[in-house]
């Protein structure tokens, strides 16, 4: 049985690992290796996910199954001062993906924002990323679509996606 807890490793260990295995075949034929290897650095050092957590209130999840971490996702409540919850991150083992476990996370990570009263969830997705039809699946639609200079002349290319609560 799969369940659901909060990070509390404060070397997010599992998390990187994580991200280290799906990234390269998520993004692969999308971004250069240069660019995959900028973004890692940018968005998975131990110190980017600290400030993630402590001073941007990203809250952690981990999805487990005999005390092996198979995903994690990450989000963020009033996301830009609004009433939207922000899904930042939403990641599976390559081998643990089609089992269900990313709409686990994502029904938990709603529930907890109709907790705290917002209005919808939101998240951007690369346009080429075939994840967005599992979104799409899910009740997300795209709201617009989202160029994101993110230095050392990268981009992200990213359709904007919303599902109301």
């Amino acid at each position: 049985m799969i369940s659901l807890v909060n990070n509390t490793d404060y070397n997010f260990t599992d998390i990187r690992a994580i991200a280290h295995e799906v990234w390269p075949i998520a993004y692969g034929d999308i971004l250069s290796n240069s660019q995959l290897d900028y973004m890692m650095k940018m968005m998975y050092s131990v110190e980017a996910l600290q400030i993630q957590a402590d001073i941007k209130r990203h809250h952690f999840i981990l999805a487990i199954e005999d005390g092996v971490t198979l995903g994690f996702a990450s989000y963020e409540f009033n996301y830009s001062e609004t009433n939207n919850t922000k899904i930042h991150k939403i990641y599976i083992l390559s081998h643990q993906q089609g089992k269900g476990i990313g709409k686990l996370l994502i029904e938990y990570i709603e529930s907890e924002a109709k907790k705290q009263h917002q209005e919808a969830l939101c998240l951007n997705v690369n346009k080429y990323n075939v994840a967005q039809h599992f979104y799409k699946k899910l009740g997300f639609s795209i709201r617009f679509e989202e160029v994101i200079d993110i230095g050392e002349g990268y981009v992200m290319d990213d359709y904007v996606m919303e599902k109301k609560l």
